[in-house]
């Protein structure tokens, strides 16, 4: 099923990518829109960190998940709120997670921002994919708009 799609992390980005990224984020440094995202385990409750790329579109913030189905995701869709940092600065938030049919705009200017980085997660779509290759792959990709979060 689409809806569960779930592309693993190759040794390069588990061992060199992610910690060269999340280095420079906790320590401040945003590589292109870069920071960490923390959520609490669905399961055991304790915080859990990873990478991630804040996009910034038409005045929103929004995660998307270009693996897919990943353990952050699923963490965060029970949590129902989490926290975003660069360096010291810890931003709280919600989230309303995008019904299928909203998601070719911000697919498609996530794959603009990151177009290198984005070529493995989208393959055979091309730089400029039209609205239809989109929904069509639409299920695969969870997109969250981000609210702050207030008490």
């Amino acid at each position: 099923m689409i809806a569960d799609r779930y592309q693993r992390p190759n040794w390069w980005v588990r061992h060199l990518v992610n910690p060269s990224v999340g280095g420079l984020t906790r320590a401040g440094v945003s590589f292109l829109g870069s920071r960490i995202l923390e959520v609490r385990g669905r399961t055991s409750g304790l915080a859990r960190e990873t990478p991630v790329y804040l996009l910034r579109f038409q005045g929103e913030r929004y995660l998307v998940a270009p693996r897919g189905t990943t353990q952050w995701v699923r963490n965060l869709r029970a949590a129902q709120e989490g926290v975003l940092r660069l360096g010291r600065r810890r931003e709280p938030f919600r989230f309303d997670e995008l019904a299928d049919a909203d998601k070719p705009v911000i697919l498609r200017a996530w794959i603009r921002r990151w177009r290198l980085e984005a070529a493995p997660f989208f393959p055979g779509i091309g730089g400029r994919p039209s609205d239809e290759v989109l929904l069509g792959i639409a299920p695969g990709y969870p997109v969250f708009r981000l609210r702050p979060h207030t008490s």
